[in-house]
């Protein structure tokens, strides 16, 4: 699917749309499950050329991306 350049997507939304399992993209960026998890949850934050890769891979620009708050856990889950 082609991705509109002025469109905002999270890392987990950018994957989905690509038609990854979150192990297929994490081998394609070069990272493990377990860290793309991490990032598509805002509890870490990928370096330069991890982004560089996630732009390649999922074909998106870092501007696109929205990276949830590493608090993000805890605010959601308000009742």
């Amino acid at each position: 699917m082609q991705i509109d350049k002025d469109m905002q997507l999270t890392l987990k939304m950018a994957r989905e749309i690509n038609g990854l399992k979150q192990s297929e993209a994490a081998e394609k960026i070069g990272v493990s499950t377990d860290t793309l998890g991490n990032y598509e949850r805002g509890k870490s934050y990928p370096d330069i050329p991890v982004l560089r890769k996630i732009e390649e891979t999922y074909g998106i620009q870092y501007r696109q991306i929205i990276f949830l708050p590493l608090d993000y856990d805890k605010t959601v889950n308000i009742q």
